[in-house]
């Protein structure tokens, strides 16, 4: 991803229009209905706003689920996706456009370059790799584009609180942990991202303490 902003730089940088979403969630739909429920509730919000959704172009899941209301809706909807999950026939054939890749690096590329924002469903280890790797590039300044998380029924709860431990224990700058955009409805995260100013913070601890 080409880099926007300047690593080390401090205060407020410009608001970031959002006209693509990239949902990283579950290819599993969960043990609650809720967490199905309330992708549907992000996609339809997400189309009523004129946003379009880029996602892991399956159709099993809170994958498919959060896919199939956005078209339902009439909105677009970009999925990409490695030849070997194609292989698998995993693949969405109903979509706006399907990117078809070689390997899943390329495909988390593509959809970082595709997408304006970045928002984590309730998901697994995929999910969470996702959106801490986009998390990790803000830090880093290589983009300015907000990332969340849904926090639907509380499933992040724990997550989030240990991610306060990180920054009592020096590991993570509160700058830092405050760029992670969190809310429990679809309608007050979409209103977060579309206000979302990046603050950019020197990353290295060490450098303001010599």
């Amino acid at each position: 991803m080409r880099a926007r902003v300047r690593a080390g730089a401090r205060g407020k940088m410009r608001r970031v229009k959002v006209s693509n979403l990239c949902v990283y969630c579950g290819s599993n739909p969960g043990r609650l209905p809720e967490y199905a429920d309330a992708a549907r509730s992000l996609a339809r919000a997400a189309v009523g706003r004129g946003i379009g959704l880029v996602y892991g172009g399956a159709t099993v899941g809170i994958m498919g689920a959060v896919a199939d209301a956005a078209l339902a809706a009439g909105g677009r909807v970009v999925g990409v996706i490695p030849q070997s999950l194609v292989d698998k026939e995993l693949a969405h054939r109903g979509l706006s456009e399907l990117v078809v890749t070689k390997s899943m690096h390329e495909r988390k590329s593509v959809m970082a370059e595709r997408a304006d924002a970045f928002v984590a469903l309730p998901g697994g280890v995929g999910t969470l790799e996702e959106i801490f790797e986009m998390w990790t590039w803000a830090q880093l300044g290589f983009h300015d584009k907000p990332c969340a998380m849904l926090n639907v029924a509380g499933y992040y709860d724990d997550l989030l609180r240990f991610l306060d431990r990180t920054v009592a224990d020096g590991f993570v700058r509160s700058g830092h942990r405050e760029m992670l955009v969190v809310e429990e409805t679809a309608e007050a995260l979409l209103d977060r991202l579309e206000s979302y100013r990046p603050t950019i913070v020197a990353k290295w601890v060490e450098r303001d303490q010599t």
